[in-house]
């Protein structure tokens, strides 16, 4: 539009005028117009042969009209100069700008065939996705994507052809990849899909055990005073409790509450301690598990029957108002009597059986069952006024049984036994329990002792579980303070805070200068931090594999209409089954609703159920306060359960979907 000596007025083709220097004008034309002029040009650039122009090109820096002329000959026009300029633009990998005036420099040679080689790589990678795309498209899974089907769904590199490959193929077919997959016959076993996908995340070097020395522990500790009888299920082989009762001439009894203590052999930083730092927890699933230590080593620390055993000791004193005092802690040698199972024991050790005399019960240690069991009982009452309210009573846990496993997952059978929650031998175990961590909890504070807490508080849905190194109340348990150390064989945290009791044991008010973890140990933070993390997903692992084994259970037993109550957001409670789905029809149906539901299909991958109401049975109960928030808690995680299975290739973050901390630290947890 306009010239001046070092700047130019020009006028784009959308009317828009500019101002730009001189230098930056690289053709300048009369005609023909600036459209046609482009046009002809980048159709013609395309013809242009690099390989000739780059080896005609001088070897030092050069003007691009230098080019055109050797290249047209003669004098180029401006299209024809235009068109050399877009080629050499365009081909970085021969030729290498230089300054904005038009200038450029050729390649080296070594750096032009790597270019060409990268280049041939990316459209053979190109043709590879689309061919991939293709037989995906057509019903079939090429052996490449079949060999990296996990990493492609949950841990992708998203700069992979496979990966490329299969959201190419969602985009084109419109299915989720988790159904594409699945149809072209790539997840061949829906258990062994939900266990690589778990330890690709949480394994990623497998969960072998490293060849260490198995530790033991060689310190000559005094024997206790009393045997001592453990309570656990049949499965269990990490027995972290046991119990002693003795009875006084006053009339009152001495408890002892015995807790396995790896700890006297696992200290700080040891190559056996790290491995269970990085663990931090044993990994418990239907018909398995990932045990947190190898079972040589919980071998060494179980307290099995039959023999003597280190434990880490809490005593008290006992009167017959029930009120504990005279708290003691010892390390010592415990002599195991027996392992109680009460899987066993529960059809007969009722509370009926607990409170009629124990001379006539035939079942091992009636006469210390039926104290602790009155005991425990005054312990809960306790607690249940600390918190202005009564636990929630009632309620069914489920133990799975898996049978054949070893024949693989596709040949097993399930059997799915509910078992009343608060049974009285839990109860016993949960309450001591209770009772150990909080009064270790307190004492830690008291000598000002580091160590690991559970706090909780809020009100309903407000309500939050929190892990810290200061102590705070547990609103829920009704505790002053509460930490993890009753089960050191199976929870890291637990063995940190019996290493830090140890301590206190030993040393008293001059613990904290022996103690493993000082006052603001840095590793204690981040072991807050990835306890927490890990810990919630070895949980929704469970959850999930227990959902996995009840949609078995389903088709095994060819059930398909049950009776359920109505949760919230159209999920509905499955009545005998650990099963909560979301039910067409009960969307606008009130909480507590009883109802009568048809599945009508499920996905063993995604652990979909789909399902329909058949008719309402009655109108629903008002629930009290305390029942609604109890019930709320416990739904809000079992309905967060009920959603489909997310992947990486179906979201953008690839995040699965994410499971609420459970309102209330279970008692029966405690005791699992």
């Amino acid at each position: 539009m306009s010239e001046a000596e070092a700047s130019l007025q020009v006028e784009l083709d959308s009317g828009k005028r500019q101002k730009i220097k001189a230098a930056q004008a690289l053709v300048r034309f009369d005609k023909p117009a600036p459209p046609e002029l482009m046009h002809w040009a980048q159709a013609q650039q395309d013809g242009i042969d690099l390989d000739l122009l780059w080896e005609f090109s001088p070897e030092d820096d050069f003007h691009f009209d230098q080019v055109a002329a050797d290249y047209y000959g003669g004098t180029p026009d401006a299209r024809q100069r235009a068109a050399i300029l877009l080629r050499l633009f365009g081909a970085p990998h021969y030729f290498q700008r230089r300054g904005r005036g038009g200038q450029f420099r050729k390649a080296p040679t070594q750096q032009v065939q790597a270019a060409l080689a990268a280049i041939a790589r990316k459209e053979e990678q190109l043709r590879q996705i689309d061919a991939f795309a293709a037989e995906l498209a057509a019903g079939r899974c090429p052996p490449e994507i079949a060999d990296k089907l996990y990493q492609i769904l949950f841990k992708p590199d998203k700069n992979s052809p496979e990966f490329k490959a299969v959201a190419l193929a969602v985009k084109q077919t419109g299915h989720g990849a988790l159904t594409l997959l699945r149809d072209v016959g790539a997840i061949a076993s829906p258990w062994a899909f939900h266990m690589q996908r778990f330890l690709l995340e949480r394994f990623p070097k497998g969960t072998a055990f490293p060849a260490l020395p198995i530790p033991q522990s060689t310190e000559d500790l005094p024997l206790a005073e009393a045997a001592a009888f453990s309570i656990d299920d049949s499965a269990t082989t990490e027995i972290d409790d046991a119990f002693s009762l003795q009875w006084l001439d006053d009339g009152r009894v001495r408890l002892g509450i015995h807790i396995a203590a790896p700890a006297l052999a696992l200290t700080r930083d040891s190559e056996w301690e790290q491995v269970a730092r990085n663990r931090l927890s044993t990994v418990y699933m239907p018909g398995d598990k990932i045990t947190m230590l190898p079972d040589a080593l919980v071998q060494s620390f179980t307290l099995e029957a039959g023999r003597d055993c280190p434990a880490l000791s809490l005593y008290c004193t006992v009167g017959g108002d029930l009120q504990a005092a005279d708290f003691e802690t010892r390390v010592e040698t415990v002599r195991m009597a027996s392992n109680l199972r009460h899987d066993q024991l529960d059809a007969v050790v009722t509370e009926d059986a607990l409170a009629a005399d124990p001379a006539q019960q035939t079942y091992p240690h009636a006469r210390e069952l039926s104290w602790l069991w009155a005991f425990a009982q005054a312990l809960k009452r306790g607690r249940e006024h600390v918190r202005g309210k009564p636990e929630r009573a009632g309620g069914v846990d489920y133990t799975f049984r898996i049978d054949g496993l070893e024949q693989g997952a596709e040949n097993a059978t399930v059997r799915i036994e509910p078992r009343r929650r608060g049974a009285p031998l839990d109860t016993i175990v949960a309450e001591l329990m209770i009772l150990a961590n909080a009064t270790w909890g307190g004492w830690l504070a008291e000598l000002g002792m580091p160590g690991i807490y559970r706090s909780q508080s809020g009100y309903g849905a407000n309500l939050r579980t929190r892990m810290g190194i200061k102590p705070a109340p547990h609103q829920g348990l009704g505790v002053a303070q509460y930490a993890w150390c009753t089960s050191p064989l199976r929870r890291y945290v637990d063995l940190l805070n019996q290493g830090q009791l140890i301590a206190c044991a030993r040393f008293g008010k001059t613990a904290l200068l022996q103690a493993p973890f000082k006052p603001r140990d840095p590793l204690l933070f981040a072991i807050v931090e990835s306890f927490e993390d890990t810990y919630k997903a070895y949980a929704t692992h469970q959850s999930a594999l227990e959902r996995y084994w009840t949609l078995r259970y389903l088709a095994q037993q060819g059930l398909s209409t049950f009776e359920a109550s109505v949760l919230r957001d159209g999920a509905v409670r499955v009545d005998g089954l650990p099963l909560v789905f979301t039910a067409v029809g009960a969307q606008d149906l009130p909480r507590n609703t009883r109802v009568q539901v048809q599945i009508t299909g499920t996905d063993l991958i995604t652990l979909e159920v789909f399902g329909r109401v058949l008719c309402q049975l009655d109108i629903p109960q008002q629930a009290t306060e305390q029942g609604a928030e109890s019930e709320s808690e416990e739904d809000d995680a079992a309905v967060a359960l009920a959603a489909p299975l997310s992947v990486a290739v179906d979201s953008e973050d690839g995040a699965a979907p994410e499971t609420p901390d459970a309102a209330t630290d279970a008692a029966a947890g405690q005791a699992s």
